[in-house]
């Protein structure tokens, strides 16, 4: 027996798979539902008359209910469902999402079971597109219409991987070959659904309440990762200090390979980093020794198991107000960068050691946008919820902002209180540069970056911390060289905004803790090609000396 709904019934070549099923895949599958013969109803979606008489046979004991789905209108792209920019303040606007259109369903039979054929682009693009998504999602919302407390299985038949933070791995039951059966945790589901299809409207308001009920404490912390260089140690220890500053006492947890030595964990662990030590991840596309050989080690965050929620953040910016609030978000939660994609220095993650095999199975076919982490992890979870910029905003002025912007920047970048959530610091870093100053004014192409008002609002951070941590913000002979030597390049260009006149004053100059001290003598040779500098490899100094040197 069968029934079938009212609905769009014509062709549609966007919904149409031309996978070719293998039925022994889905009869393999089906034999796992040991229920099977008590199923009062088999919802089948998208699929053909001759598809359909083979799934009646392999499920004979059932209604079978053929779904129909009224097709997304074709002016709406995926660039509909995630635009680049919304008006968060809505100075002009409400920003909205469009409808996708439901499964009509009357509630009767209940539905145990159901069954959806995706369509799989011939693209390198297939897994942004709006057909394949929208039934996904109708499978997902007639599953969460359920009123009972009884399981309901979905069985996705699909070339490629579902949309992995949908129906999760953890729900998967079985899959073999393009057949993925899944038990949904329906409460779970519907927390999801009743979040804004895409990222047109805001997951979250921008006034969010900081009092809001997560689950359990002991299971959610924030993390970071830190490999291949010591370069951002002072960076994390003050991102630490910023989150207990802002109220949190969630774990923190920071992800750390062997290139980070003893010394530098002592100072992470006493700003109270509970370290875990990684086996980094080589990402196969990069370059040897380029800035992205190791950026896929930021996979092994999906194996910090013992927390079910993972607020990521990178280890260059402070949080200025509390963002617990973000672990009551699903994967994955964060701002929008550009274009459909989203920005992974703040975002939320829920580790599983099935998704990071599923990360790790696609690093030699799937391309990154910038050959990052960022770019990677936007082409498996296309399907993302939109924060405001305020909890991840960026240190940086755009080439087209009028004064007008700029100055309400800057007076975000140092409100007290503070307005902002998160200030990520981008260019060249706070504790890179002498305190009196932002360094990025004296190199031209970093000068966007510039901001003396966010520089001591990180300073500010600093100083908060308790003293012994302060020695890990200590400037290595070599930066005060490279320091100098902008400065002098600024000087030669005659910036106008005259910050290379300014005398230095942080006490740090003066500071030493590396056998070789002299670093003006670094500048005779500056920037030549075949000059190479044995004297400065990462320090691990058990105390600090004073050296008296020239200052700036």
């Amino acid at each position: 027996m069968h029934r079938e709904l009212s609905g769009h019934s014509s062709a549609d070549q966007r919904y149409t798979s031309l996978l070719d099923i293998d039925w022994d895949q889905i009869s393999q599958v089906i034999e796992k539902l040991a229920d099977r013969h008590e199923y009062q109803g088999v919802g089948i979606l998208n699929f053909n008359d001759s598809e359909i008489d083979q799934l009646k046979e392999l499920l004979p004991d059932a209604e079978h209910v053929i779904l129909n789905l009224d097709h997304v209108p074709n002016n709406i792209t995926w660039e509909t469902i995630y635009p680049e920019w919304i008006d968060e303040e809505e100075e002009f606007e409400v920003p909205t999402c469009p409808s996708l259109p439901k499964i009509q369903f009357p509630g009767k039979p209940r539905i145990d079971l159901i069954v959806v054929k995706l369509p799989c682009k011939k693209s390198k693009d297939w897994y942004r597109d709006v057909a394949r998504f929208h039934l996904q999602l109708a499978a997902a919302r007639l599953a969460a219409s359920n009123k009972g407390y009884h399981p309901i299985h979905v069985l996705l038949v699909t070339e490629h991987f579902p949309t992995p933070n949908l129906f999760t791995c953890k729900e998967l039951v079985v899959r073999e070959g393009n057949a993925w059966l899944y038990e949904p945790n329906l409460n779970t589901l519907r927390e999801k659904l009743h979040l804004p299809v895409g990222s047109c409207e805001l997951a979250v308001p921008l006034k969010a309440k900081a009092n809001w009920h997560s689950g359990n404490v002991r299971r959610e912390a924030y993390a970071t990762i830190l490999h291949s260089a010591n370069f951002y140690v002072c960076g994390a220890i003050a991102a630490a200090q910023s989150i207990r500053l802002a109220g949190s006492t969630r774990d923190l947890v920071i992800l750390v390979d062997e290139t980070i030595s003893d010394y530098h964990r002592g100072g992470l662990e006493a700003a109270g980093w509970k370290i875990h030590t990684i086996k980094r991840i080589r990402n196969p596309k990069a370059e040897q020794d380029a800035y992205n050989e190791w950026n896929y080690s930021k996979f092994r965050l999906w194996q910090l198991t013992d927390y079910d929620k993972i607020i990521f953040i990178d280890a260059d910016l402070l949080i200025l107000r509390n963002i617990d609030f973000l672990f009551e978000m699903p994967e994955i939660t964060a701002i929008g960068n550009n274009a459909t994609l989203f920005n992974s220095g703040v975002m939320v993650i829920e580790p599983s050691n099935c998704t990071f095999q599923l990360l790790m199975d696609h690093i030699n076919e799937i391309e990154s946008y910038n050959g990052g982490d960022q770019g990677y992890l936007n082409e498996i979870f296309t399907w993302w919820h939109r924060i405001p910029k305020h909890m991840n905003f960026l240190k940086h002025y755009w080439e087209g902002d009028e004064e007008e912007k700029k100055q309400m920047k800057t007076r975000l970048f140092g409100a007290d209180p503070p307005v902002l959530y998160v200030l990520h610091y981008l260019g060249l870093k706070p504790w890179l540069c002498f305190r009196d100053y932002d360094c990025n004014w004296n190199v031209g192409k970093l000068q966007e970056f510039a901001s003396d008002v966010a520089h001591r609002t990180w300073w500010k951070v600093h100083d908060a911390m308790p003293d012994n941590l302060h020695k890990y913000c200590l400037l290595r002979s070599k930066q005060k060289a490279a320091l100098e030597w902008d400065r002098r390049e600024a000087e030669k260009a005659n910036y106008s905004d005259g910050h290379w006149k300014i005398k230095i004053k942080d006490p740090r100059l003066e500071t030493c803790f590396e056998e070789f001290c002299f670093w003006e003598s670094m500048l005779w040779h500056w920037g030549e090609t075949n000059w190479t500098d044995n004297a400065t490899s990462s320090p691990t100094p058990p105390m600090v000396n004073t050296a008296s040197l020239s200052s700036l």
